[in-house]
Order: structure tokens, then sequence, then C-alpha cells
């Protein structure tokens, strides 16, 4: 049986290193007095996963576009290289939100953590499974990689959730695979192609990007609520903003003010094209993969936006579902679901 282990060295905690815990003059109680214009904007750390990833454009649109300057604020986007490590900053108040995906809400009020998502961003993962592609002919499911090296984002993160559910769901079995810890985007691409890794599970661009090269085929494809359905049985809301509960009781107003600019971003994915929303993007988000692939990518999946913010009905169950089936924090655990999520916020956001 394979040891769990990191095989290609990544630096996880880079861009967060010398972040300071944010004092509450700046992210705590003030928020509630910064309704006036002559106000100083309310500092808000968010960590996030490779923050090139298309999973978070909803957020950087939401900074680039004005969104949170307009709501008083002052949004800082501290960007590590997996969703595990978001949380850690989020649990040692470094920051005071994570952009990341919600099925970790779920396996941290299975451990006794108040922790919940405010605003569901995806309505899908926006991930695929691929297979390298000298490997394709002898790999047609998930179930012909017991044995191989399964490239992951990062140990503990939501593309090892779905890779070991998938590995899980097909007979394999969990312990089958080995997942390697290869972040995404060139890193990805290149465990791919020095043949570090079989297989593995992550985002767009990197999936256009492995496609674009001939380096792998798909398996899996997890971009649209379709795809998501008929891989995992049900709905998988995605990405969301997740925050403390002790966090959000003491910055009620300051949650709120973040939601609006979040939901003033889906509305305007909504309403622009795939080149629209990429043309307002910096332009190192597509530098890599160059700007035509990077629109392709973005039109394959731009249905796993959520139009609402609101968490899709019956995506809590289907969440629960997936990670009790590998999962030890919630495999045969009662987790009460309510407290993973809110919809009040979305709810109190102005018609536009």
């Amino acid at each position: 049986m394979f040891h769990r282990k990191l095989v290609l060295a990544v630096a996880a905690l880079t861009a967060a290193a010398g972040i300071a815990s944010c004092s509450s003059s700046k992210s705590g109680s003030a928020a509630s007095a910064g309704s006036g214009s002559s106000a100083a904007p309310i500092t808000v750390k968010i960590a996030v996963s490779n923050s090139t990833n298309q999973s978070y454009i909803p957020l950087i649109l939401a900074q680039q576009l004005g969104f949170f300057r307009k709501q008083g604020l002052n949004v800082q986007i501290v960007s590590v290289t997996s969703g595990a490590q978001t949380f850690s900053l989020l649990l040692s108040k470094q920051v005071q939100g994570v952009v990341g995906f919600y099925d970790h809400d779920q396996d941290l009020v299975a451990k006794g953590t108040q922790v919940h998502e405010v605003v569901q961003l995806l309505q899908a993962p926006g991930m695929v499974e691929v297979v390298r592609d000298d490997e394709a002919a002898a790999i047609n499911s998930p179930a012909d990689l017991a044995g191989k090296n399964v490239g992951i984002t990062g140990l503990g993160g939501s593309t090892e959730f779905l890779a070991d559910y998938l590995a899980a769901h097909s007979g394999a079995g969990v312990s089958s695979i080995h997942p390697v810890a290869v972040a995404a985007g060139a890193t990805f691409v290149a465990a791919m192609q020095h043949k570090q890794i079989d297989a593995g599970v992550t985002t767009e661009p990197t999936i256009s990007s492995l496609l674009s090269k001939h380096l792998a085929k798909i398996l899996v494809d997890m971009r649209s609520t379709a795809g998501t359905q008929a891989a995992l049985g049900g709905p998988y809301p995605g990405t969301a903003l997740s925050v403390t509960a002790a966090w959000e009781n003491s910055n009620s107003a300051t949650v709120q003010k973040l939601v609006n600019a979040l939901v003033e971003s889906l509305r305007w994915i909504q309403q622009h094209s795939a080149q629209q929303i990429a043309d307002s993007m910096p332009a190192n988000y597509y530098s890599s993969t160059g700007k035509t692939a990077y629109v392709q990518a973005l039109a394959n999946e731009i249905g796993m936006y959520n139009p609402t913010g609101l968490m899709p009905t019956d995506g809590p169950q289907s969440v629960f579902r997936v990670l009790s089936e590998f999962d030890p924090a919630v495999k045969g655990h009662q987790v009460d679901l309510s407290k993973t999520y809110t919809d009040q916020y979305v709810q109190k956001v102005p018609a536009s």
C-alpha cells in the first residue's frame, strides 16, 4: 500500500510569509462604523490557493472592477498552494476569510471547528480528472488508476477529496491511489510532462494547457453542472467565501459588504462573455496559457459560476454524501449541515 507523501517539493506558504494577525481596528468591530464616505477602508485579508485558477474569477473581478472599494473595503488576496493551507491561515487568524471549496466547511464542522460558507460562488467544481496521454489507452476510468500516481493541488485539498471519491466510488479504493502534490499551472504540467504523475485532478486554465500540449486526456469532466451530476451523482458546489463563526459574530456588517461585492461580481459575469471577462482580468492570469486559450477555457466552464450566490438546492446533502465515502471526519458521523453554510447575507444583497 502506498503511503501518502509529497513527491514534488512545492513552496507551500511563500505567499503567506510575513502575514501578521489582523487587528480588530482594521478588520474587527470597526467594520460596523464604516458607513460614512470619509471612513477609512476596512482591511480584510482573504486566502486562496493558486489564485490564477479560473475558480477564483469572481473574487478577482470584485477587486479589479472596484466592487470591494464601493463597499468601503480594502481586500488583500493571499495566494498559497492548496486549499488546506488557506483554512490553516483562517483558523490561525492570519486572514479573515477563505475563498475555497465548500467541502472544507463540512470537513471542519465535522471536526468541531465553527467555520461556514456565506456566499457560494461556484455551482460546480470546475475540475477535471485527466490521464497522461501515453497512459490513456490503458486507463479508461478512475477504476484503472489503482497503483498510479495521481496529481493533486495539495494534500488535504479539494482536488484530493475528489480524487479520493472517484477512486472509492469506482471500486479501486482510496488506498490504491498515490496522491502527489504538484500545485496547479506550470508545476502540474511539468509533472505530467516528466511522467511524475500518471493522472490528476486539476482546474482551468491548467486543463486546457495540458490538452493543447497533447499531454493528457479527460477521464472525468466536472466543469458543468451536468458533468458533475454524471460524475458524482448530484450537485457539488465548489468555491465559496468562508469565515469563522467567531469573526462573523463580531463583524457581520463587514461580512455583508463582502457578500454584496461578490454577488455583484457574479451578476457581472452573467452579463458578459468569456472574452469580456478575460479582458477584465490581470494579464499575468493568462500569460502562461496565452489569452486565446484562456478565453476558450473560460468558455468551456462558464456555466460553473453561480448566478445568485445562494447555496444550490441539495448541494450540502450531496457534498456530505460524497465526503462520507472516504473522509474519516465525516464517514459514519452525523454533521449538522445547517452549521456549514448560510444564505442570510445573500438574501440581503440589494437588487441590481
